[in-house]
């Protein structure tokens, strides 16, 4: 073997003893006589001495390794007379009487430390560098622990994983599709999977009444920071159960990562609120609740009083920052651009502040008598020192959606978002359908499989666009970490569906005629969940991408910069495949 020990390992308990490690060199420093070496593995650091007086040719040999160097040393542990209290290994050091070098390596692009000097783009490059460093090692090995524990939850619910195929039909429904050539079948594509959706019903449907997956999924879309093309989902069904039952089952499954991974302790249930009251208070279908500061309506206060934004607007609403009424004019100004920003698309920011005494001063303050702003401060239940902002729109969504995005630089501003603060909650009842302006037709809010509630079936006919769907999203810290729905499982109940997402019944047959078949043999009712990987991970790690829990990610251009990925191939493999490339200019 070349080591007897890692890294990692040694402590003062080992002091006398030979062992023999082999690692990288991290750092290489030379003091007087004496050379220093830092050698590392993905167990952790130890420190190597060579001495000049003892073996002068050992020593000089030391002093030429490079950063990276693979090598192999044996030597005595002996106790360190200046510890360092920061490193588990800190209490020893390795007298070292034999080197190796196993590689030699060029010097690094960047270096490999936890604050690395390394940009985002020349760290994709030589990922396989970045990969060495703790920060990043350290996600993957929670990503390990993650599925580890999901194993072990759901093995002990009874479900099975089951694996489902990679190479599927397309579904051009939703996200787009990447599409694989199929050379045996000339002209024709296979697509890589969204989701498991219709082959994890299709399971429920052949008595697999509890599956999951820990599955690659694929969705050739634009990318943001908890987005890449391909991702990981935990993937779960459930036959003969009730909405209630899935959450319980993964609200369970969730509190047991938060003690296992984290060792938080959570006994109260989850919070569940309706989509429709997510809108309304947090301007959002992700609300963060670790902090207040809700959605308020102002319409009945603040219209018709002759300022004539407010008087002509569709819709008035703002929310109150405690202890702010200190901002400054010049912090004020800030939040108006913020707000006017294009990504936010605000025509300006109105803001109000309550006085040590009550007394409300307003930036609008000569279009409101004190009476009606004491009135806005009672409807805002605002406390002195607080700062009330406020915006108005034509549209009452899109200008709820601005207030959310206040709302949440506020928090940051306010310090009320700690990455190590979590709270969960379950968002319930979304509508079924969300309707296109320019296309002219309704949309599957999650997808065509999902339930509508039973108590809204009859609604499909005469409002198709109030129907609520059976379907639920878990939310943590203002991310959506996962969402499911109870499915249809009736045929008949399907095909009304396609219809009123303008399938033909022949598009509907050609796309989905097995699931549609299979429901013919007895389909149980079913219901299921999607958890991201991903995002678990990166909220439990507190980062703000989900790009560094990924071993090998994409970058924003959906590009693999290590491997030169997607890139051209070669004319006889297009020849092969039957396809010609038409550049368009």
């Amino acid at each position: 073997m070349y080591r007897t020990k890692t890294c990692g390992e040694l402590r003062a308990s080992d002091v006398g003893q030979t062992e023999t490690l082999a690692g990288w060199v991290q750092k290489n420093r030379r003091m007087g006589g004496m050379t220093f070496v830092d050698i590392r593995d993905r167990y952790g650091v130890t420190q190597l001495v060579f001495n000049q007086e003892i073996n002068a040719p050992l020593c000089e040999k030391a002093n030429k390794l490079g950063r990276e160097y693979v090598i192999r040393v044996t030597g005595v542990v002996k106790e360190r007379s200046n510890k360092n209290a920061h490193l588990p290994t800190g209490d020893i050091e390795l007298i070292v009487s034999e080197l190796t070098i196993l590689n030699a390596a060029a010097t690094p692009p960047f270096t490999v430390e936890d604050d690395t000097d390394g940009g985002d783009d020349l760290r994709m490059k030589y990922r396989y560098l970045d990969l060495r460093r703790n920060v990043v090692r350290s996600n993957l090995e929670l990503r390990h622990k993650m599925t580890i524990e999901v194993r072990s939850y759901l093995d002990k619910q009874g479900f099975i994983e089951v694996e489902t195929p990679v190479l599927i039909s397309s579904t051009p429904e939703g996200a787009r599709d990447f599409v694989v050539p199929s050379r045996m079948n000339p002209g024709q594509f296979y697509a890589l999977p969204q989701s498991p959706q219709t082959f994890k019903q299709l399971l429920m449907v052949s008595g697999f009444d509890r599956y999951f997956q820990i599955v690659k999924c694929f969705r050739d879309e634009d990318l943001r920071a908890d987005r890449q093309p391909e991702f990981t989902q935990i993937d779960c069904e459930m036959s003969f159960v009730e909405q209630d039952d899935v959450l319980n089952v993964f609200e369970g499954m969730s509190k047991h990562l938060f003690k296992t991974i984290r060792g938080i302790e959570i006994a109260e249930p989850f919070p569940r609120i309706t989509w429709h009251e997510a809108m309304k208070y947090y301007g959002s279908d992700k609300p963060d609740i670790r902090f207040g500061m809700k959605l308020v309506e102002l319409d009945d206060v603040l219209k018709g009083r002759g300022f004539p934004v407010f008087d002509n607007a569709g819709y008035i609403g703002g929310i109150c920052v405690e202890g702010a009424a200190d901002y400054t004019r010049k912090q004020l100004d800030v939040l108006t651009d913020f707000v006017k920003r294009p990504q936010i698309g605000a025509q300006g920011l109105v803001y109000a502040r309550v006085e040590a005494d009550g007394t409300v001063r307003s930036s609008v303050d000569k279009f409101y008598s004190q009476e009606v702003l004491q009135q806005m401060r009672a409807t805002f239940a605002a406390q002195p020192g607080s700062l009330m902002l406020i915006l108005s729109g034509q549209d009452a969504t899109k200008t709820r959606k601005q207030l959310s995005e206040l709302r949440l630089e506020m928090g940051n501003r306010q310090g009320l978002r700690n990455k190590n603060t979590f709270a969960c909650l379950w968002v319930t009842d979304f509508p079924l359908f969300e309707w296109s302006e320019e296309d002219q037709r309704y949309y599957a809010m999650h997808h065509p499989f999902t339930s509508p509630k039973p108590e809204d079936i009859h609604l499909l006919d005469t409002d198709p666009g109030t129907v609520r769907a059976n379907a639920y999203d878990m939310v943590i810290n203002g991310v959506e970490v996962g969402g499911g729905s109870i499915r249809i499982h009736d045929s008949a109940l399907q095909n009304k569906m396609f219809r009123l997402l303008g399938f033909t019944e022949e598009q509907a047959q050609a796309q989905f005629g097995f699931l549609m078949n299979a429901f013919t043999y007895g389909a149980p009712p079913h219901g299921g969940l999607a958890y991201g990987l991903d995002r678990w991970v990166s909220l439990f790690a507190g980062l703000d991408s989900i790009r560094d829990c990924i071993a090998f990610p994409k970058n924003n251009s959906g590009r693999d910069v290590m491997i030169d990925a997607p890139s051209v191939i070669e004319q006889s493999q297009l020849d092969e495949l039957n396809l010609s490339i038409t550049h368009v200019h």
